[in-house]
């Protein structure tokens, strides 16, 4: 197998260290959505990162449906069956999702000319993410991860995405949610985590 991503890409992070986790070998070749290469938008009709190329020739993109499915290649899986324990895990992933999201919204807005930026849409985006932190926060149990015995997708998804906030949208985010900090510095030192870091 092959993954197209981009170091800096949250989606791609997690699809990594996910594959880490799970001991899975796949060819991982850094190519951005507009990169001269061309892979990614030759194989992803919708031009994004991350982009998997199966063994069989099968092309598959987005990065939910890329850990489901690498999740189903190997026994005794991270996503619990169909039952509450999954839905819990999945509300976590659906979070760490939308903080990407709105950070990488963000971002966008911010690198336009100063005078085509749009201040409410930028407050918008940061209004989300100071809401999901503080829902992440009132819901972090205390224990070694945020859902069952073992580090799983939700860790890797909320990791991924309070770390990326870090890297795109730097603030003391930490002195207003510690529990949530502290979880994170727990946790942080993840083989996985720290094997897909975001560059420097």
């Amino acid at each position: 197998m092959k993954l197209y991503g981009s170091l800096t890409s949250p989606y791609v992070r997690k699809v990594r260290a996910f594959m880490k986790e799970r001991d899975i070998d796949c060819e991982f070749i850094v190519e951005g959505p507009h990169d001269e290469a061309g892979n990614v938008a030759r194989l992803n009709p919708l031009g994004k990162v991350p982009v998997m190329v199966r063994d069989d020739g099968e092309v598959l993109f987005d990065s939910p449906m890329l850990i489901e499915y690498l999740d189903s290649l190997k026994d005794e899986a991270l996503y619990p069956p169909p039952s509450e324990a999954r839905w819990q895990v999945q509300r976590w992933r659906a979070l760490g999702q939308g903080l990407c999201d709105a950070t990488v919204a963000r971002l966008m807005e911010t690198r336009r000319a100063p005078e085509r930026q749009d201040p409410a849409m930028i407050a918008r985006q940061e209004g989300k993410i100071a809401a999901a932190l503080r829902f992440a926060n009132d819901r972090v149990s205390g224990g070694d991860y945020l859902f069952g015995e073992r580090f799983g997708i939700a860790d890797i998804a909320m990791a991924v995405a309070l770390e990326y906030i870090d890297f795109r949208y730097p603030h003391d985010w930490r002195s207003q949610h510690e529990r949530l900090a502290r979880w994170l510095a727990d946790v942080a030192d993840q083989p996985s985590l720290k094997e897909t870091r975001f560059p420097a």
